[in-house]
């Protein structure tokens, strides 16, 4: 054969298979995704056909392996039977009528029953808060459960990591969770384990990417939570990580910046479903089931808040966090306020906000003006003009600041807080859990830091918001694109 001939057959070969991988990816791309993400993987395939298909099938599936999804559905199961026959405190009177519905959609989805009697107060000082988990370590006689993104022993957090060295030397267990990718590369993830291991805690990496060890998934997965739990009786939850407020990172320390955090202590009956969410990683983690640990029964909390844990990410069928978020935003009746570092949402949640101002609620949205992802702060940025328009208030906390709370607070009633961003990161890949609470004395806790992180910002105002020079608008509209690739 001449290498003409042979240059012929390749060509064609070539041709042959480039059809072939775009008609296999028209058939299987688009199947049980939404219309936005299987566009964004159709076009990057057909423009970039090998690159696409690779990183399609590196990233391309955002569920977690089905032995990881069995095992949820596993501890689904435990949690409904543990909890059908009991009474978890007495719920306040006189709920709003859209209230219970959404709360069933809840336990429906994410097997966790809402509880009364519960105790909730925040912690906005980013210090005073490992402080105020440490003293609660020290109080431990049976275990202490931390699982955190991330976990770094440095000179912010040494409080807390003495404190769990003083419970574990007395022989009460310390079981820690921490997830892989988002510890592996920090600075001081060697010394964080040597730690770990010099204390004698029972410490596990969550979904980790080690395929020599046949433990493999979608690498960008990740366990976004943050909890601390002390023996069954007092948790910590929200948007905080075991860690400096600059992460240890040489370029956050160039640049000046330090993290805003938002924590919340809590006691009474609601402890134990942030347990379970604990005990359900641990057994995906370690296939060990903590028999030992009791998620049935509990005493009543400092407080009579109405409280529901929702766990949420690609271990469960649906989308449960964003399905709260909506149920929310479309019940409001007077004003919703939302604090979201990442808020890139998709349609539904973007038709939600805006139906809502047309409504005549008050609507804020509270970001940071500076930003530490680039295609994150540039895809949130491509939604600002949409939201001014419709009358949305957007308030820029300054730098260099990076506002990382998570919360939502609807009229003067129910709030939202917890790990879990407003974006789709959140929604589809990440394993987030948050907790919604009924009651006007924690929202009026809520309205007061909100009033902080507003007198600590700027407004943005859409006649700003046009002088963006073209460049800008280009590069947030393309970042805007790459968000859709889940």
């Amino acid at each position: 054969m001449s290498a003409e001939t042979w240059g012929l057959w390749l060509a064609g070969f070539l041709v042959v298979v480039d059809l072939a991988v775009r008609i296999t990816a028209i058939i299987v791309i688009p199947r049980n995704r939404r219309p936005t993400a299987a566009m964004a993987w159709l076009l990057a395939v057909f423009f970039l056909p090998y690159i696409g298909v690779v990183l399609f099938l590196l990233i391309g599936n955002p569920r977690l392996p089905r032995a990881r999804r069995r095992k949820q559905d596993q501890i689904n199961e435990y949690i409904r039977d543990a909890s059908e026959q009991l009474h978890f405190g007495t719920l306040r009177p006189d709920p709003p009528n859209w209230f219970p519905p959404l709360v069933e959609m809840n336990q429906r989805l994410g097997a966790l029953p809402i509880s009364g009697d519960n105790g909730a107060h925040l912690i906005s000082d980013y210090q005073e808060s490992l402080d105020a988990m440490a003293d609660e370590i020290r109080k431990a006689t049976q275990y202490v459960h931390v699982e955190f993104y991330i976990l770094q022993s440095d000179a912010s957090t040494d409080n807390f990591f003495r404190a769990l060295e003083e419970v574990a030397a007395k022989g009460i267990p310390v079981r820690v969770l921490l997830d892989h990718w988002a510890n592996r590369w920090k600075p001081r993830y060697r010394k964080t384990i040597d730690r770990l291991n010099a204390m004698g805690a029972d410490w596990h990496l969550m979904l980790p990417v080690q395929p020599l060890k046949g433990r493999m998934q979608r690498p960008d997965l990740r366990n976004h939570r943050k909890l601390l739990v002390v023996d069954g009786d007092v948790a910590f939850l929200g948007s905080q990580n075991i860690t400096d407020s600059t992460y240890n990172l040489p370029k956050n320390i160039k640049r000046g910046l330090h993290w805003v955090d938002l924590m919340v202590r809590i006691d009474g009956p609601v402890v134990l479903s942030v347990n379970a969410i604990f005990v359900a990683d641990w057994y995906s983690e370690t296939d060990d089931i903590l028999e030992e640990i009791d998620i049935a029964h509990a005493d009543i909390g400092s407080g009579d808040l109405d409280c529901q844990v929702v766990p949420s990410g690609p271990g469960f069928e649906v989308e449960n966090n964003l399905r709260l978020f909506l149920g929310l935003l479309y019940s409001a009746k007077e004003r919703i306020m939302i604090v979201s570092p990442y808020f890139v949402p998709d349609e539904a949640l973007l038709l939600a906000v805006t139906a809502a101002v047309d409504r005549g609620v008050q609507v804020e949205l509270f970001v940071s003006e500076e930003g530490d992802q680039a295609m994150v702060y540039h895809a949130q940025r491509s939604y600002y003009e949409a939201l001014l328009r419709a009358g949305v208030r957007i308030w820029m906390y300054r730098k260099p600041y990076i506002l990382h709370t998570k919360s939502l607070t609807i009229d003067d009633e129910v709030a939202v807080i917890g790990s879990s961003n407003m974006d789709m990161r959140s929604f589809g890949l990440n394993l987030e859990v948050s907790m919604l609470v009924r009651g006007e004395e924690f929202v009026t806790e809520m309205r007061a830091v909100e009033a902080e992180y507003r007198a600590l910002s700027r407004e943005l105002t859409l006649e700003e918001w046009m002088r963006q020079p073209l460049r800008s608008t280009v590069l947030d509209n393309l970042a805007r694109l790459t968000s859709a690739l889940q």
